[in-house]
């Protein structure tokens, strides 16, 4: 276990878990600038049965990033803001990718961070896949994409245009409530050549002060439960 300590204004990621088992991390506190890049808070690969709970993070990149190769991750009680949300991926960069298997994000809250929870895989990626994932009960204030499916991330432009290669399955994302900085406050855009299956869409409750939020969904057919504001159609 690692608990009660304090990373501040790390150069790089300040806290990295590779390959690692049955590890967990609670009632830390990780700061840094939102403008220091490559700052990511807690950084997982290819490990298994990592919890992070009750941990206060505020940086300049990714509050928690999950890569390839990682099963049975719990994130749950984590503040996140400023930074780049809580993210699994990006897949799909390099050959011979572990799957992402079993990630449960919950009751979480992040404030005035560029993204919220997101999955991302480059286009024209090498095989890979991501299932058992839930998005549950997430507090969003003023920030950025909240709910966002990504299988096209280019964050730097000059991708091939060709499809993911990642498959998403198994995907559960309900109880999002708050405010989005951008209009766009639900994107899920799934890889055309390998549609999103078994996605389910509960409750979602995301308003936009310069007018109605908007969602796009392409590639999957959610099962839809509750209330989704904005309205979640797909195509």
């Amino acid at each position: 276990m690692v608990h009660n300590i304090t990373s501040l204004n790390s150069k790089m990621i300040h806290i990295m878990i590779l390959g690692g088992n049955n590890l967990t991390i609670q009632h830390v506190t990780i700061t840094a600038p939102d403008t220091s890049i490559n700052t990511d808070g807690i950084h997982i690969g290819r490990a298994t049965g990592v919890k992070i709970l009750d941990t206060k993070i505020s940086t300049g990149d990714d509050c928690v990033s999950i890569s390839e190769g990682s099963k049975d991750i719990t994130v749950s009680k984590v503040t996140c803001g400023p930074g780049h949300g809580l993210s699994i991926g990006s897949l799909g960069k390099y050959d011979n990718e572990g799957p992402v298997v079993g990630v449960h994000i919950s009751d979480c809250t992040l404030t005035k961070t560029d993204n919220g929870v997101r999955i991302k895989s480059w286009p024209d990626s090498k095989p890979g896949s991501a299932s058992d994932i839930s998005f549950e009960n997430i507090v969003m204030n003023d920030v950025g994409n909240p709910v966002i499916i990504d299988q096209a991330y280019c964050p730097y432009g000059g991708c091939s245009q060709a499809p993911s290669r990642v498959k998403l399955s198994n995907i559960k994302i309900a109880g999002i409530k708050g405010t989005s900085s951008t209009q766009e406050a639900v994107k899920i855009f799934c890889s055309p050549a390998l549609p999103c299956e078994n996605v389910e869409i509960g409750d979602i409750n995301l308003a936009f002060s310069g007018g109605a939020a908007t969602c796009t969904c392409a590639n999957t057919k959610p099962t839809l439960t509750g209330t989704q504001v904005p309205p979640v159609v797909c195509t």
